[in-house]
């Protein structure tokens, strides 16, 4: 099993923001797989289930807001007992340039609130995750505002193509693992 926690802010004032790429990575995701996302209140989360290679692919956009998507994942991880190796992040990364991807097998939080409430409620910093480039932000606007900012029309574009070049990616790690798809997409 995958357990994919996509991060991103809920309702439609923050749709096409930056700071929403991991949401907009898990409907893309569900696309192609068939599947479509039902509320599961009890979870504080929409849920989407699909199989990719006879293995089930759970994709979670936490209604949380960004700064505590963990509570989701604490919800499901406790009622399921899921085992936290099948955890995969994916996240906007405004270090990385816009277009810009990178898989990582563990690492720090960087910053990013919503990584850092996984983390917290994880109780490991080891998963696997995708970092999708939003970057550059320029330097007279603060990170919190520019992250909620919405893309502008070429960079929209920009960022189509990155998402379904994610979803690709996705799922040859699905088919391999952390190094070879490092290795591939990085």
């Amino acid at each position: 099993m995958k357990l994919l926690i996509c991060l991103g802010n809920p309702g439609e004032k923050y749709a096409h923001t930056r700071h929403n790429a991991g949401f907009m990575f898990a409907d893309k995701l569900a696309e192609k797989l068939g599947c479509s996302f039902t509320n599961e209140a009890k979870f504080r989360a929409v849920i989407a289930k699909g199989i990719y290679k006879e293995e089930a692919v759970w994709i979670i956009k936490p209604q949380t807001y960004m700064n505590l998507s963990g509570e989701a994942l604490a919800a499901l991880k406790n009622f399921y007992k899921i085992d936290m190796t099948s955890l995969f992040v994916v996240y906007d990364d405004i270090s990385l340039d816009l277009g810009k991807i990178r898989f990582r097998a563990k690492g720090s939080d960087g910053g990013h609130n919503g990584v850092k409430s996984i983390i917290m409620h994880s109780g490991s910093q080891v998963f696997d995750r995708l970092k999708i480039g939003i970057g550059p932000q320029p330097p007279f606007i603060k990170s919190e505002d520019y992250v909620l900012q919405n893309f502008k029309s070429d960079e929209a574009v920009l960022l189509k193509e990155t998402i379904g070049n994610s979803v690709d990616a996705f799922l040859y790690y699905c088919e391999t693992d952390i190094y070879k798809v490092q290795n591939k997409y990085n």
